[in-house]
């Protein structure tokens, strides 16, 4: 059950976000199956606010429900700044169907494709500033190229960097601005007629949008579909990580049987790949990254035993991605957190913020564990009121 704060928080999210769209509370109540009076009582906390009230708001409002149910993560300075950061990206990705402008000092595709490459390598080293500072003109440039002087490899990077720009979306809890991302991504990836790309873009976007579990599994199908007569190296390793958005999916849902199936089949095509895959689309697949998502699971599934046995046991490779590396070390932190060890748990996020500081400020995990932490040791460090106020608590 919502706690009186958490209706408080709701509601007052309702209320800013009416306020924006320029409606008064009655005019809301009338686009929405609820009364005005209800709307009243959830805008000033009174009510709790249902999960179809929410969704029927948001629909109303016409804006992501995160906006209205994901807790505070960022102070408004910092929201400020994010803002700025990812406007220029959103522009950028309105522009794929208008005609080109005219593009000065005009790159040649060779020099594209490889800036296409970097951007992706910064998000994969968390540097989600860097990459988030040459997409636009990346975006611009190669929808100019497309439309001007299209081919398979133009193509094929245009829907690289939509699938980065996604990437910086989400992680910087945008999820709007990752949906449409990953929207244009499969646009692009239909016209390089690529299945692997296409097949990528599904392992997204079941794991962004896993409102039902029906809807994650008929993604994750899709996405093996199309590799279904593919038997290339790349094909066996987006397979396998489609396996893995398949775990994702199935730990949500808590069914532990699809969980361990899916684990299985990762690890039977890591067998088969040999080594760890991180030059495939960036994706990391291999034992490693099988383990990562292993733990994922028992911790959505709330196994803290199990998650702590599982997260102890992981050795990361010096070769791990940053954003792997910095994921792992949150994951531990809350698994520490949650089976009373907050020593360890606490040592976990002071590396992960030294690893990767723009990550790891908007992890989930990350509020999840200092909150538990601030609300559980007796004798909390000095730091972590520090790092509590570094993530908006």
């Amino acid at each position: 059950m919502p706690t009186p704060s958490e209706n408080r928080r709701v509601g007052a999210r309702i209320r800013e976000q009416r306020r924006l769209a320029h409606l008064t509370q009655r005019q809301l109540a009338q686009r929405l199956p609820y009364s005005y009076s209800l709307l009243n009582q959830v805008e000033c906390g009174a009510r709790e606010a249902s999960s179809g009230l929410v969704a029927a708001v948001a629909a109303a409002l016409r804006i992501d429900i995160s906006l209205l149910t994901e807790p505070e993560t960022v102070t408004t300075a910092q929201r400020q700044r994010l803002a700025a950061m990812v406007q220029p990206i959103r522009y950028a990705l309105d522009l794929y169907d208008l005609s080109p402008a005219p593009v000065q000092d005009r790159l040649p595709l060779v020099r594209l494709i490889a800036s296409a490459d970097t951007a992706c390598r910064q998000v994969r080293a968390t540097r989600l500033r860097a990459a988030a500072g040459i997409l636009p003109d990346l975006i611009t440039g190669l929808t100019h190229e497309v439309q001007t002087r299209p081919s398979t490899d133009a193509w094929r990077a245009l829907a690289s960097v939509y699938r980065t720009a996604h990437d910086v979306a989400l992680k910087v809890r945008y999820s709007d601005l990752a949906g449409v991302a990953l929207d244009r991504m499969g646009w692009a990836a239909e016209r390089a007629s690529d299945p692997c790309l296409a097949a990528v873009r599904y392992y997204k976007r079941a794991l962004v949008r896993q409102e039902t579990h029906e809807l994650g599994t008929r993604l994750i199908k899709a996405g093996h579909f199309l590799l279904a007569e593919e038997r290339s190296r790349e094909a066996l390793v987006v397979t396998g990580q489609l396996h893995l958005g398949a775990v994702a999916v199935a730990a949500r849902a808590g069914d532990r049987e699809a969980v361990a199936g899916h684990l299985a089949a990762a690890q039977g095509l890591a067998d088969q790949v040999g080594g760890e895959a991180g030059d495939v689309h960036w994706l990391s697949f291999g034992r490693t990254n099988i383990a990562i998502h292993a733990l994922g699971a028992r911790i959505r599934m709330r196994q803290w035993d199990d998650a702590l046995v599982q997260a102890r046991a992981i050795r990361l490779r010096s070769d791990t991605l940053t954003s792997r590396r910095a994921r792992y070390l949150v994951d531990r932190a809350v698994v520490e957190m949650e089976t009373g060890h907050a020593a360890a748990s606490f040592q976990h996020l002071v590396e992960a913020r030294r690893v990767a500081p723009e990550q790891t400020r908007y992890l989930p995990g990350t509020r999840d564990a200092i909150s538990g932490l601030v609300h559980t040791m007796r004798r909390p460090p000095e730091g972590l009121a520090h790092m509590a106020a570094w993530v908006g608590l």
